[in-house]
């Protein structure tokens, strides 16, 4: 089946043909013993939390998955504004920072996928509100108005779309509201840090139609000075909308439609200077390649690089903007009694434009080399799912769909050799700095067939059994010129065009015993799978024009969930393993002396350990939270690619991303104050050993451990209206959010919001 001719005729043709099969088979099953309903947002019924990380509403001890979860309410009480701020709170996830949105991305249990090429996928889906992110930095952007968010831990390719062999972050945000309702929220840091958000929801017309409207503002000067320019960077400018429409022209029939839209402008810097030197490895000697001439530039215009530097000089302010939106509609049909069809139709669009230091120096000096890099991004995508889902309390219970995604990339990238300028040419000449310029981008189908049971043997034991057959088209465009030879920038070729076809699946099998009515086991193996790739990028080389093949995990997860003490006392523990085979990792080399990264199949690695979430309400004003993973991610087999370095034996070394513990501590207590309002204190400690940043594991790369306690005290208005006050770091621990080789040298350190101990003020008005 060629692409041009399968992937939009199987985007037409899905729709009709499963509703008619699942007619069919909904009009075979007996009568319904109880209502399943639509997906659903996270809430509690008498201290009970409710997520959809089985495409229905379910009681989350009642699950057999990992799942952690952020309400929003904890999200707004914390500060937390984004993915970034959220992987503090939940130990199982890591966030890969970067200069650009593109550079990021999100790993559960040390497993993700860390490159900018767009021809290939994340192995951690990320999905808001259904719908699935297609480039993992899509969704690195602020996430105001959430409801909740749930992390599902381990491979969760049978129920959700497209990729998702370690894991999922499902995002769900805020729904219109039965009854009128607005707010209000203004908040201010120290750094000259400030947010605003307001929002209004209610009934249109009636009970048939309710919508809601939410926008947001925020701006941070930065905590980087920035010498060459004399300002701040490191800082932002965001602002957005999202409208929810909610109408049930039926009792039997809701439709819900979807729009947002961010504008993002982010100054990050492509690094700062930790350290005049590297590590070699294995032996871990200190190499010192261009540290005499890096320091005379840095010590020039007064910086000193320390695992506490915050100070550049660059004569290219890194900046980066972004326009990311979308919209969809979402059905869900009630249909022969209780079953539901859910229908998905969804659409979005991210454009990213980047400037950036390819070197973060201003002064020119022969031995250094000095670049700047222009990035352009164009990405598309649309995607239907639809699926039915069968009433619970029959011999079978089950959810099984069909989902199609088609997403287009195209990118241009210019690196510009600027290790002459501001020099005079010679008379009567022209300085040309050398430059290259790359074309290129992806077109990608996948579509596939999916669906997860229970089989019910009694009441409290049942198997579980779950299937996705997936096919995937992909294919990629690149060509470069080059006006001639310099770091960083490779000799003018055209690779491709090129494509690859592949059939791959993910299933799920165990089962689960209910010991009480508040308790229960579970066991299961998963198997993950994400699809073939392509290392497209601005260096691209022939060698690196084949396809890397899929990757595929085997997991390995065995769970008690328990609900103690009049529901005061909430347990959850996973014990995982999960092996993945031909994992698509990122392996330095060299081009013209410059550090370059390629995507390859880098054999395979292993993650295994322990996690628990434990929720106790001692009182009822105080509600304590423990949260905390223990997880051994290493290297199993790694085959040395052919332009590997002798030294690239790795097994047995950690995976990036994946500290050995990490912790998460949370009390809140409520006090009633008097009758205009309450105080509420808060506390967060947050702690992990150390971490490793880069697969190529040099010693320089390791963030050592390090702990961040945070704490605020609101008062909380009896009519609706909170005004808090917040601190961040109390401690004031320096640590750096991602560490990596300098381009001329050293090691560079990006800085983290919360690298110093800084206040903030929230306040919040409800009508």
């Amino acid at each position: 089946m060629k692409l041009h001719r399968s992937a939009r005729l199987v985007g037409v043709l899905m729709g009709a043909t499963a509703l008619t099969v699942f007619a069919s088979v909904a009009v075979a099953q007996t009568a319904p013993a109880a209502n399943a309903g639509p997906d659903a947002a996270a809430g509690s019924a008498g201290g009970d939390v409710v997520v959809t990380a089985r495409h229905r509403s379910e009681s989350l001890q009642k699950v057999p998955i990992a799942v952690s979860v952020v309400t929003g309410a904890q999200a707004r009480a914390q500060a937390l504004n984004n993915l970034q701020d959220i992987s503090t709170t939940v130990p199982s996830i890591d966030f890969r920072t970067g200069a650009s949105n593109k550079d990021r991305t999100i790993f559960v249990r040390g497993i993700g996928t860390i490159s900018t090429s767009p021809g290939v996928e994340t192995s951690v889906s990320m999905v808001i509100d259904g719908v699935v992110m297609g480039r993992p930095g899509m969704a690195t952007l602020d996430l105001p108005n959430i409801d909740h968010i749930e992390v599902l831990q381990g491979p969760q390719g049978t129920l959700f779309g497209k990729n998702a062999s370690a894991g999922v972050i499902n995002v769900i945000t805020d729904s219109p509201t039965a009854v009128p309702h607005a707010y209000v929220e203004g908040s201010y840091f120290e750094g000259n840090e400030y947010r605003a958000s307001a929002g209004v929801s209610g009934p249109i017309l009636g009970d048939q139609l309710e919508g809601r409207l939410d926008g947001f503002y925020g701006h941070y000067d930065g905590n980087v000075r920035e010498l060459y320019s004399d300002q701040l960077v490191n800082g932002y400018s965001h602002e957005g909308v999202r409208g929810k429409l909610l109408a049930r022209p039926t009792d039997n029939l809701t439709l819900t439609l979807s729009a947002d839209y961010t504008d993002s402008t982010d100054t990050t810097p492509t690094g700062v200077y930790e350290s005049l030197t590297q590590n070699a490895y294995p032996s871990g000697a200190v190499t010192t390649t261009n540290a005499a001439a890096l320091g005379a530039a840095l010590g020039a215009v007064g910086i000193t690089a320390s695992p506490d530097n915050k100070t550049i000089d660059t004569n290219v302010l890194s900046r980066v903007h972004d326009q990311n939106g979308g919209a969809s509609l979402q059905a869900d049909w009630k249909v022969f009694g209780d079953y539901t069809i859910t229908s998905i139709t969804a659409w979005r669009d991210w454009k990213n434009l980047q400037h950036q230091d390819f070197d973060m120096l201003a002064a020119p000096t022969p031995a250094l080399a000095q670049g700047a890099d222009t990035g352009h991004l164009s990405y598309n995508q649309e995607s239907q799912e639809l699926r039915i889902a069968s009433p619970k309390g029959q011999l079978i219970d089950y959810v099984a769909g069909l989902y199609w995604l088609r997403a287009q990339d195209n990118e241009i990238y210019e690196r510009q050799d600027i290790s002459q300028i501001p020099a005079l040419p010679a008379v009567g000449g022209v300085l040309t700095p050398n430059t290259g310029i790359a074309h290129y981008g992806t077109l990608e189908n996948n579509f596939a067939v999916f669906g997860e049971a229970d089989i019910n043997f009694t009441s409290n034991f049942r198997a579980i059994l779950g299937y996705r057959e997936i096919w995937d088209w992909l294919s990629y465009y690149h060509n470069r010129v080059s006006t001639g030879a310099a770091p960083g920038i490779a000799t003018s070729v055209t690779n491709g065009p090129g494509s690859v076809e592949d059939t791959g699946y993910a299933d799920r099998v165990g089962f689960q015993y209910d010991v009480t009515s508040t308790s229960m086991f579970y066991a299961t193996y998963s198997r993950g799978y994400k699809g073939p790739a392509y290392d497209v990028f601005f260096n691209m080389q022939p060698v690196n024009t084949p396809p890397l093949a899929p990757e595929t995990s085997n997991a390995y997860e065995i769970g008690i969930k328990a609900t103690l003490l009049d529901q005061r006392l909430r347990t959850d523990f996973a014990w995982f393993t999960t092996t993945f085979n031909n994992y698509q990792a990122n392996s330095v080399q060299e081009i013209n002396g410059a550090p370059v990264t390629n995507l390859i199949n880098a054999g395979t690695v292993r993650t295994q350990g322990v996690e628990g979430d434990i929720t106790a309400t001692p009182i009822r004003p105080l509600n304590l939270n423990f949260n905390f993973v223990y997880d051994d991610a290493r290297v199993v087999n790694f085959p040395c690619p052919a332009n590997a370095a002798a030294s690239c034996n790795i097994n047995g070394e950690p995976l990036p991303y994946a500290p050995r513990w990490k912790l998460h501590a949370e009390g809140d207590y409520r006090i009633p104050a008097t009758d205009i309002f309450d105080v509420d204190l808060e506390t967060d400690y947050n702690y992990q050993t150390s971490t490793q940043y880069q697969f190529a594991e040099t010693a320089n790369t390791i963030q050592p451990a390090y702990g961040i306690w945070n704490a605020s005290v609101a008062l909380i208005g009896k009519d609706h209206w909170t005004a808090r006050v917040l601190v961040k770091n109390i401690l004031d621990q320096h640590y750096s959010s991602y560490l990596a080789n300098g381009t001329d040298g050293g090691t560079i350190r990006w800085v983290p919001r919360d690298d110093d101990r800084y206040f903030g003020v929230d306040l919040r008005k409800e009508f």
